[in-house]
């Protein structure tokens, strides 16, 4: 469970950092190696959600989706100087919800 949540953090923050690299390039003009630098670590976002053992690709993926929300909240609040409010934390809680339903459920 502990490597599971580790890679969905360390997804979500490549994905997030790769993202956020991108957009300065083309946003806010900055150098041309922000955009690459962006774009390399956007393509280790897309092999990192692949060590994981969960052997469902959606299922992980949408899981990731609820870890990835939680991480965009603290990225826009440490990062942009965006404070999250009330609704913004309840999101966050109710997807923390719906990934431990996905990954953690009993099936048979």
């Amino acid at each position: 469970m502990v490597n599971a949540f580790f890679l969905f953090i360390l997804a979500g923050l490549a994905e997030i950092g790769g993202g956020y690299l991108v957009w300065l390039w083309l946003r806010e003009a900055r150098p041309l190696w922000y955009g690459i630098l962006g774009g390399i670590i956007l393509v280790l976002y897309g092999i990192i959600p692949t060590l994981q053992k969960f052997p469902n690709f959606g299922r992980t993926y949408a899981a990731y989706g609820g870890i990835f929300i939680f991480l965009a909240v603290i990225w826009g609040w440490g990062i942009d100087k965006k404070i999250p409010d009330t609704y913004d934390w309840i999101g966050v809680a109710v997807c923390m919800v719906g990934v431990s339903i996905m990954l953690w459920a009993p099936r048979h």
